[in-house]
């Protein structure tokens, strides 16, 4: 994962399913067929060098679930048509990222580089990408437990232990 070029930057949003009925599984699946496509076939395309997702709300849309995407392009790109997303792909748009990431304090980073922050929030995403799919399709979800497992070795290299408080409030 390369850093974001923050001054072409783009967002867009896709849809998971119902607020009340989000499972862990439609938001693997989610990431498996949805997701992974579209920024590997923009990685592959060398449209992008950066991604990175988190769950947030649409505001337009409070009664569904949504997956927020980021990515960096690596030419300047004003028409969205340029870009080629998927049809499920909701309002996408050029974007301004800040330079501020909230809580992170930049400060602390060498050179205060905030893209570097960001290309490692980006390996974030990647990671998770990765983790789904490691996993065969066939057994129809992961495990709640196979996830905290991974995370368990993720926390426990800078001694920070793990308490998994396995929850789907939304």
């Amino acid at each position: 994962m390369e850093k974001p070029k923050l001054d072409q930057m783009w967002e867009t949003w896709i849809k998971i399913g119902p607020k009340t009925g989000l499972t862990h599984k439609m938001f693997q699946d989610t990431i498996r067929n949805k997701i992974y496509p579209m920024v590997s076939r923009l990685k592959k395309q060398k449209i992008i060098n950066w991604y990175q997702f988190l769950f947030h709300p649409y505001p337009p849309d409070q009664n569904n679930g949504y997956f927020h995407i980021r990515f960096s392009v690596l030419r300047d790109i004003e028409k969205i048509e340029d870009l080629n997303l998927p049809e499920y792909c909701v309002s996408p748009k050029k974007i301004h990222v800040s330079t501020d990431i909230s809580g992170i304090n930049k400060a602390l980073l060498k050179n205060e580089e905030i893209e570097e922050a960001w290309r490692m929030i980006g390996e974030q995403s990647e990671w998770i990408i990765n983790l789904i799919n490691i996993h065969k399709e066939e057994t129809g979800w992961i495990p709640i437990d196979q996830f905290v497992q991974f995370m368990h070795f993720f926390m426990n290299m800078m001694g920070l232990g793990m308490t998994a408080k396995i929850s789907m409030q939304f």
